[in-house]
């Protein structure tokens, strides 16, 4: 007979292999700027939720509704009670897809938004990137192994079918609270490797790693991280056409996901 910790580990195995299996019917996205979001509410004809599956008194917003065969859930962070502005930020994104993912229990998750692109990469104002890996790069910790948690590099879940099919660009994403760019973290950015720089995803990988949910991340490029324009400057300038490019991406995501299992992305 095999041991019990044998056992456990085919048990589970098995239980992701169901998974896998079976088709996706509840995504949620999370965006974190509502002028991301909005689009995409239009486009899946999806309305805000009156009775909120979140805690009584937080600014988070869930636009949901049917489309194709899939219940489709948009999530964004709000507004900052105190200032008004939308919640960006690694804190306000895993909170939110923590409480998402425990009230809506989803067979995959989306984070769609823009992103800063090194043009050292390949990156062009408008691409849209899905991304291979995330990590951190404003969380340094040089002791011995806290140093690897800081960084915190995750693979996301692998779609080789959809890149195939939908010929998006690859690369790697970093993470930071800042939408500048300091030099010790211009030196962790070239250390993770990253095309794409953004404010959100790592954080959302953490949480739906250790909630065991799938997830991938759409980035669509807004400014040039190294090029020769301010990037707050930049950022303003494309948001809303490289939205709009953003919005086509992720309507071609959740296209091609509809009808499908996991295991066929």
């Amino acid at each position: 007979m095999a041991p019990q910790d044998d056992r456990s580990d085919v048990a589970e195995e098995t239980m992701v292999s169901q998974a896998q299996r079976k088709p996706i019917s509840t995504i949620v996205i999370v965006i974190a700027m509502q002028t991301e979001a909005l689009p995409l509410v239009n486009k899946f004809q999806l309305t805000e939720d009156v009775d909120s599956v979140f805690p009584k008194g937080v600014p988070w917003v869930r636009y949901h509704g049917f489309y194709k065969d899939l219940n489709i859930n948009i999530i964004w962070p709000g507004k900052d009670t105190t200032l008004g502005v939308d919640s960006v930020g690694t804190i306000s994104a895993s909170l939110v897809t923590y409480a998402s993912i425990q009230a809506l229990q989803p067979d995959l998750l989306i984070n769609a938004g823009t992103a800063g692109g090194f043009k050292a990469k390949g990156a062009c104002i408008g691409d849209v990137f899905l991304a291979s890996e995330v990590a951190f790069h404003d969380r340094r910790i040089p002791i011995p192994v806290f140093d690897q948690y800081g960084v915190g590099l995750r693979r996301t879940f692998q779609t080789p079918n959809l890149l195939k099919e939908l010929n998006l660009k690859v690369g790697r994403l970093s993470t930071g609270d800042s939408l500048d760019m300091s030099q010790p973290d211009e030196a962790a950015i070239m250390e993770n490797d990253a095309t794409v720089k953004d404010m959100e995803g790592a954080a959302i990988a953490y949480v739906a790693d250790l909630l065991s949910v799938p997830a991938v991340f759409v980035k669509a490029v807004t400014d040039i991280v190294d090029g020769d324009k301010p990037t707050a400057e930049e950022f303003l300038q494309n948001l809303v056409a490289v939205t709009a490019a953003l919005g086509q991406s992720v309507t071609q995501v959740v296209d091609f996901i509809s009808g499908k299992c996991l295991s066929d992305l």
